[in-house]
């Protein structure tokens, strides 16, 4: 799992199954196997932390910065595709604002 891919993810019974992107670096070899994500969501209430995402097979929806998660690998189902860098580089912007980096 690469930093920019969208994977398809099992969030469990409340964050339910949808697409993430991933955030986090891989780990290395002596860190938890650990992944962060960023939540897409199609229900969009037009907040200061979403970016705007469409793409061919996804309803219109958003990366949602202030849905930043971090699970194990088991959790990621299958690789939906690539963000676009323009796309990472909102999505960076925008979480670094939510959590004040």
């Amino acid at each position: 799992m690469t930093r920019g891919e969208i994977w398809l993810a099992d969030l469990g019974y409340v964050g339910k199954v949808r697409p993430v992107l991933i955030l986090s670096v891989e780990p290395g070899d002596q860190d938890r196997a650990l992944v962060t994500y960023v939540i897409r969501t199609t229900s969009m209430r037009g907040t200061d932390y979403e970016v705007p995402h469409s793409a061919r097979g996804m309803k219109p929806g958003a990366f949602d910065t202030q849905g930043i998660g971090t699970t194990d690998r088991s959790h990621f189902l299958r690789k939906l595709g690539v963000l676009e860098s323009a796309v990472m580089e909102q999505v960076e912007k925008k979480a670094r604002a939510w959590l004040g980096l």
